[in-house]
């Protein structure tokens, strides 16, 4: 019954009820009635009903008063966009980021922005001896690495203070800088093509990163190239790394469906 799921105690049962319902429909049952969702579900009309109002408020299902049926509707797809999106991304990037470090030896990844933080969903490593210790799934605090400056970038002034002001923990991870230092960076860092840095957070590593844009400009993912710090590799950066890096997010961008064109609010 979808009342009780096995008896967990964890589990939240009116949730477990309305995504059991949501997985009722199928290419081959595109429309319920009332009656044939309380008996899928094993449940009474008033109890099935008030399943379907709720996900129909929230746009997940759509009534046909007509036929008396239900139907899915746009807020499943919103609910399943950002992991389509994320592994339409990654899929997209692979093939270039491995270009990308077959081109530079440094070590390349490519992140998204979880909260405060950066989330890391590609790596590949470098040939260069400790190259990078960031593997695919660490978080870290995005005010102290490439990848995160150039998300936090993307955002408004407005957004960026509520994002850290609503997480007073994001502002205690890593060192410096606290909310006026994130957003004088993140305005200068909005105009760049790419920022550089000898990382905050990894001593001894000099990286780079990219913005990567969907087809509305705004930047989806970031990509950077990491390399111990050197000489050779400070001169690379102002050189054949940095154009190397600069070129592969802009064709990754552009598989993407992004034109070329800045959103308003980054062209400010």
């Amino acid at each position: 019954m979808a009342d009780d799921p096995d008896g967990d105690r964890y589990l939240v049962p009116g949730l477990v009820r309305g995504l059991t319902a949501l997985k009722l429909f199928t290419p081959e049952r595109p429309a319920l009635t009332l009656a044939e969702i309380a008996r899928a579900l094993g449940i009474s009309r008033s109890a099935a009903f008030r399943t379907v109002y709720t996900l129909t408020e929230m746009g997940c299902l759509l009534h046909d008063e007509r036929e008396q049926r239900y139907a899915l509707g746009p807020g499943v797809m919103r609910l399943s966009y950002g992991y389509f999106a994320t592994r339409e991304v990654v899929e997209i990037a692979q093939g270039e980021l491995e270009k990308l470090r077959g081109a530079t030896g440094w070590s390349v990844h490519l992140g998204v922005r979880d909260g405060t933080s950066v989330l890391y969903l590609i790596r590949i490593a470098g040939d260069r001896h400790n190259a990078a210790i960031v593997q695919v799934g660490s978080r870290l605090p995005a005010r102290n690495t490439t990848l995160g400056r150039v998300l936090l970038a993307d955002l408004e002034e407005a957004e960026l203070m509520a994002l850290f002001r609503a997480d007073a923990a994001g502002l205690s991870k890593g060192r410096s800088p606290a909310l006026p230092g994130i957003l004088s960076r993140a305005a200068q860092d909005r105009v760049a093509e790419v920022v550089v840095h000898a990382g905050d957070f990894e001593a001894g590593i000099v990286s780079a990163a990219a913005p990567v844009r969907d087809m509305t400009g705004r930047v989806v993912a970031a990509i950077n190239v990491t390399a111990p710090h050197t000489p050779e590799a400070v001169a690379d950066l102002d050189g054949a790394v940095r154009d190397a890096l600069h070129a592969a997010a802009r064709r990754i961008s552009r598989m993407l469906g992004w034109d070329g064109a800045m959103r308003a609010a980054q062209a400010h």
